[in-house]
C-alpha cells in the first residue's frame, strides 16, 4: 500500500496528498523541479485514518466541499499518483489546530527542520472580548497570570495572513486576543515571537512610533509594523527558542487553547549551512 500524507503548507495555505513522505514533497517543490517554489515554508502533517482525514473540517458555508475533494485526493495518491492537491487555497482557516500531528520548517532548497511538540500552553476560560481591553484585563478574563511590567513583543503572524506587529501581550494573551478582537477576529492564528533587535524589519520612524504608542496607551495592545511576506524575510535564527536562549518557537492557537512547536534541542549542522 502506498505511503499517504496529507500536508498543510503555509503560509500559502493548501492541502496536498502525497506518497513522497514530508521530505520528498518538500524536494518535490524545491528548485529544478516543476512545482518549484521560492522561499520558507512551513509544512503540517495532518493526520490520517485509514486513508481518510482522521478530522472534520470547519464549516465554509458550503462552497465547496473540503472532506470529500481531500477523501478523493488521498484516494488518487493510493492508486499510483505522487502528489494531488486536496484544497488549493484557504486550506488554514477550515482545518482544525487538533489535526497537527507534526510541524517542519522549511527551506527553500527542500530542507527540513522537524519541530518538537512542547504541549499546550493555556486553555482559555469563556470570556467576552470589546475593543477597549486593556491587556490586565484580557489576562484575568482568560484566567492567565497578570504581568507585572509588561515590555512590546515582536511577534511575525505567519497565517492567516503575514505579518509583523508589536504588542503588549504575552503569546498566549495574543493568541485570545486575535481570536476574539471585534472586527478583526482570525479563527485560528500562527506566530512566532522574533527577537526584540529586528527594528531593522520596519521603517525607523514606524517602528519607533509603533513603540511609543504602546509604552503610552494603558489599554493599547498590538501595533502593525510590517504587512506581507513576512517568513522569507526574517531569518529562522531571528526567531525567540532557535537555541533555547529563551522559551519560543511557533505557537498555534484557537478560541479555546494555544499550543507551542519548539525547536529542537540540538538543531543538525547541515540545516543551519542550508542557505536559505
Amino acid at each position: 500500500m502506498a505511503q499517504l500524507n496529507l500536508i498543510l503548507t503555509l503560509p500559502q495555505g493548501a492541502n496536498t496528498a502525497t506518497s513522497l513522505g514530508v521530505e520528498g514533497f518538500a524536494w518535490h517543490r524545491s528548485p529544478g523541479s516543476g512545482k518549484y517554489f521560492l522561499g520558507r515554508t512551513l509544512f503540517v502533517d495532518l493526520a490520517l485514518k485509514e486513508g481518510k482525514p482522521a478530522f472534520k473540517y470547519f464549516s465554509e458555508g458550503d462552497w465547496r466541499d473540503a472532506q470529500a475533494d481531500t477523501s478523493s485526493a488521498l484516494d488518487s495518491v493510493a492508486k499510483g499518483k505522487r502528489t494531488k492537491t486536496a484544497i488549493s487555497n484557504g486550506s488554514f482557516n477550515c482545518t482544525p489546530i487538533d489535526s497537527y500531528q507534526k510541524v517542519y520548517l522549511g527551506k527553500t532548497g527542500g530542507e527540513l527542520l522537524e519541530l518538537e511538540k512542547f504541549g499546550e500552553l493555556a486553555h482559555f476560560k469563556a470570556a467576552d472580548a470589546h475593543e477597549g481591553m486593556s491587556p490586565e484585563e484580557i489576562a484575568k478574563a482568560v484566567g492567565l497570570p497578570t504581568q507585572q511590567k509588561r515590555v512590546p513583543r515582536l511577534y511575525m503572524v505567519l497565517a492567516p495572513i503575514e505579518f509583523i506587529l508589536l504588542s503588549n501581550l504575552t503569546p498566549e494573551e495574543y493568541v485570545w486576543y486575535a481570536t476574539h478582537r471585534p472586527g478583526k477576529v482570525m479563527r485560528q492564528v500562527v506566530f512566532t515571537e522574533l527577537r526584540a533587535d529586528q527594528s531593522h524589519l520596519a521603517a525607523e520612524r514606524v517602528y519607533e512610533s509603533a513603540r511609543a504608542d504602546l509604552t503610552g496607551k494603558d489599554n493599547k495592545k498590538t501595533k502593525t509594523i510590517v504587512t506581507g511576506e513576512c517568513l522569507s524575510r526574517v531569518p529562522f535564527t531571528a526567531w525567540v527558542g532557535y537555541d533555547r536562549e529563551a522559551p519560543g518557537g511557533l505557537y498555534v492557537g484557537d478560541r479555546e487553547k494555544v499550543h507551542l512547536w519548539r525547536f529542537p534541542e540540538r538543531i543538525p549542522r547541515n540545516w543551519e549551512r542550508a542557505a536559505g
